[in-house]
């Protein structure tokens, strides 16, 4: 492991300590450090060449592969922020995305620019648009150029922009409570000390093989690069379209760690696991929920010589908490305590610390705290706040205020410092990993035309943690068809948003006493 202070020295200390490494690995074709590093500084001069200004967004709309990485990387060598943008969102989506933050330079294929070709012509801040793999003929975009990758990695060699650890280096967008996603701001610093904090509870070194098996638009899928490449290890990037093909890659590329949500430790957990695994698989770790005990019960029968981390954490810090393997047999329900170099506290309405076992908001303080909501100052303020003057950790001759997280979760700590995870504040539904806003959900609905009223909730499922259910009405004078509905649904969300329930009523739906519809009310039902 090494010293860094920007993203990209992840990847350049290696390099220069060992160049040959292979960093990564996609599609059987291996990539060495000094190979990742000379991409990442070709796309950086191309960036600068391209007039990247510093701090200007790069929207990154790919599947895993080692452009993503290059690109993503040569962004920060740059001076520019990269964003990363789910490759399995529609249009709309990706629309709402590159025009939130002002996209500058948008990265993608022609296969997927020709489906945004509609709604980009309307991003005014949107300049250049990168290609990635075979063009038979360059499109046209009005406003914006279009090159092709590797006319931009033949730029002539030069610095990027200053940056100090403190500057933007990537925009995270993730779903709120309320409306559309919303961007979550990450420093230098917020990075790089992520990669240093997990790679060493997770003791990962240079001999590692980590599966990226998660979207890299996710935190944890994201994490699995910069935590890679902290400790010099390797990464095997997968877009994988059944369960049983991650278990292949496992044993294919001898990986010694796997991260993943429930709903894919489930399916994982009902396969039969190669014997030969548990010689090299060190550690399994699970994030974006619970996993269920039976799954977790299944897997380590299947492999136990493999170390279970189970972990807590939101996008706003990264992570929070990880419960040690040795502690699962005594405490199973535990999310376990924080992660190093991050503290994380139980808090009363009144900002004073809860007792032992007494509920209380999770706040999370230290270098992992983000920088804050893109472009929305009252979700930030609402999210990120100074902490009490006599919180832990604050002495009272310190004047300045420090910011941390308030997460929104509800928590208790035991007397030995455990930690328990006991419900969220908002109405957020947490579906296959992913964090869905029921606005979000409804906003679409109404766009289809063919509802009068809906709410959409969460109710809870056996192997997506939740699913999502809609209770809607007819317009005035029509009837309501829910087959039709959900083919609009299928069309305008990703598949993890469809409903996989709808219930139709005569209207109107119950009020709450402020005249919103009353979603709890209608899931409580």
């Amino acid at each position: 492991m090494h010293s860094s202070h920007l993203l990209h020295h992840l990847v350049s200390a290696t390099a220069a300590q060992d160049a040959a490494r292979i960093a990564l690995v996609s599609g059987g074709s291996p990539m060495s450090y000094g190979a990742l590093q000379a991409g990442v500084d070709a796309f950086a001069a191309g960036l600068v060449a391209l007039g990247l200004a510093r701090g200007e967004r790069v929207g990154l709309y790919l599947d895993k592969r080692p452009e993503f990485v290059v690109a993503a990387f040569g962004c920060s060598a740059a001076g520019g922020v990269f964003v990363p943008v789910n490759p399995i969102l529609k249009a709309e989506q990706v629309d709402h995305i590159v025009h939130d933050c002002s996209v500058r330079v948008l990265v993608t294929t022609p296969e997927r620019l020709a489906t945004l070709a509609a709604t980009l012509a309307g991003c005014h801040d949107l300049r250049h648009v990168v290609l990635v793999g075979r063009c038979t003929e360059r499109p046209r975009l009005d406003g914006a150029s279009v090159h092709l990758w590797d006319e931009v990695l033949q730029a002539p060699a030069r610095a990027g922009h200053r940056v100090i650890d403190a500057d933007m280096a990537a925009i995270l967008y993730t779903s709120g409570s309320t409306g559309r996603p919303k961007g979550v701001v990450l420093s230098h610093r917020n990075m790089v000390a992520g990669a240093r904090s997990v790679a060493s509870y997770l003791s990962n070194h240079a001999g590692d093989t980590l599966l990226a098996a998660l979207p890299l638009s996710f935190d944890a899928g994201l994490s699995q690069l910069t935590t890679a490449f902290h400790a010099g290890a390797r990464v095997v990037l997968l877009n994988y379209l059944l369960p049983r093909d991650v278990l292949k890659a496992v044993e294919r590329e001898r990986v010694t760690g796997l991260t993943a949500v429930p709903p894919l430790w489930i399916q994982l957990a009902q396969l039969e696991w190669p014997a030969t695994v548990t010689e090299h698989l060190r550690y399994i770790a699970n994030t974006g929920g619970r996993m269920p005990l039976d799954t977790l019960g299944r897997l380590r029968s299947q492999l136990p010589r493999t170390r279970p981390f189970l972990m807590y954490g939101l996008t706003e810090a990264f992570r929070a908490t990880y419960l040690a393997p040795e502690e699962i047999d005594r405490r199973p329900d535990s999310i376990g305590k924080a992660i190093p170099d991050a503290e994380v506290l139980v808090l009363r309405e009144d900002g004073s610390e809860c007792a032992p076992n007494e509920p209380g908001e999770l706040v999370q303080r230290g270098a992992l705290v983000a920088m804050g909501y893109w472009n929305d100052a009252e979700r930030t303020a609402e999210r990120f706040r100074p902490l009490p003057a006599h919180a832990p950790g604050r002495e009272a001759g310190l004047v300045l205020p420090e910011i941390a997280v308030f997460s929104g979760d509800t928590v208790r700590r035991d007397e030995e410092g455990f930690l328990y995870f006991i419900g969220r504040r908002d109405e957020m539904i947490k579906t296959s990993g992913y964090r869905v806003s029921p606005t979000e959900v409804e906003e679409i609905l109404y766009a289809t035309g063919l509802v009068g009223e809906c709410v959409a909730f969460g109710l809870p499922h056996p192997a997506l943690g939740q699913s999502i259910a809609v209770i809607a009405t007819p317009l005035p004078g029509a009837t309501l068809d829910t087959a039709a509905l959900l083919a609009e649904c299928r069309a305008r969300m990703p598949a993890y948003m469809v409903p996989t329930r709808i219930e139709v009523r005569d209207g109107p739906l119950p009020r709450n006493p402020n005249g919103k519809l009353d979603r709890k009310a209608l899931a409580a039902e």
